[in-house]
């Protein structure tokens, strides 16, 4: 059996991106949230660097995934397993087969902003796994906790290095309101990318072929069309560095003449200067000691980290206390 809630109207998230896009473009420096990158070319862009020689997290994480899988659902012995940012749920399908080989898992319960997304992932789901009960959730991720079902011996699953976008103050309250939506002796999975060297790091950010770049600029395609904008995309040219201070890659794009953007939506005029950075996206990368108490602080004790044999990536299970 399978279903949809729907905890989103299409007016309301006009209205997050209304509000998102005039305060990311009236600040100083100006910023853009990466959440708007997926429109239906953006997530296209995004499968296809997945898959880029440089791009290592996606498949560095499958293949922590495809190795402990099992361990996941051996040590949780969850019922139902809610995922946040589900997108396709292709590396999800690793743990519901662990999951439904334990025995444990009845209840799959993906969650996304894209409804059309996630019909098209439950409905994969549903085929490929008839005895679980797949319950999809279409909502922001950070700010869903308090729609999720209840159940005993849940796992949240938070996979793709995507706790990285938010900045430590949104990651503190996250990862609170998480552990405030499990109950003690529930988990979390969470999937992070590691501090590593930034002449292997920045390359996955900036590919030689290109993709990421289209994908970066992309993202004004889509304020165009959304709020009536005229930005010219090929006016900027992308840019991908390390952060040091903040361990962070930063992506941002970059004014490469004077320009003068107008969005009718908004009724708001942007001006930028020659070589004037708009941030379009952090990701931030993690130290194990670090990330552990970051999850502390939150009310997790963590009860397992794989990571690669390169340490570029982690897998980490945490226990609710």
């Amino acid at each position: 059996m399978s279903t949809v809630d729907v905890h989103l109207a299409d007016t309301a998230l006009l209205d997050e991106l209304r509000k998102d896009v005039r305060d990311g473009l009236t600040a100083d420096p100006k910023w853009l949230s990466p959440k708007y990158f997926y429109d239906a070319l953006g997530s296209e862009l995004f499968e296809q660097i997945t898959v880029l020689p440089e791009y290592y997290p996606t498949r560095t994480e499958r293949a922590l995934l495809e190795e402990h899988a099992l361990d996941v659902a051996e040590a949780t012995e969850s019922t139902m397993l809610i995922e946040l940012g589900s997108g396709s749920s292709e590396k999800t399908k690793l743990l519901l087969s662990a999951g439904v080989k334990h025995g444990s898992l009845k209840t799959y319960v993906p969650q996304d902003v894209s409804i059309s997304a996630l019909e098209g992932a439950i409905e994969q789901i549903a085929q490929e796994f008839p005895a679980l009960e797949v319950r999809g959730i279409v909502s922001d991720f950070t700010d869903t906790l308090h729609n999720l079902p209840g159940g005993d011996r849940r796992t949240i699953a938070f996979l793709g290095g995507t706790l990285g976008n938010l900045i430590p103050e949104e990651r503190e309250e996250f990862l609170k309101a998480i552990a405030d939506a499990l109950d003690p002796g529930e988990y979390l999975l969470l999937g992070v990318g590691l501090v590593i060297d930034p002449k292997v790091l920045v390359p996955a950010y900036d590919d030689a072929a290109g993709v990421t770049a289209k994908f970066n600029r992309n993202v004004l395609s889509v304020i165009n069309s959304r709020l009536g904008g005229n930005f010219d995309p090929d006016a900027f040219e992308h840019v991908a560095l390390w952060n040091a201070e903040q361990e962070w890659i930063e992506m941002r794009l970059r004014a490469t003449s004077p320009q003068e953007v107008y969005l009718a939506d908004l009724d708001l005029h942007v001006h930028f200067e020659a070589g004037e950075d708009l941030r379009t996206e952090i990701s931030a990368k993690f130290r194990p000691e670090g990330i552990t108490a970051e999850l502390a602080a939150a009310g997790f004790d963590v009860d397992h980290l794989w990571s690669d044999a390169e340490s570029r990536f982690a897998l980490i299970l945490a226990r609710k206390s």
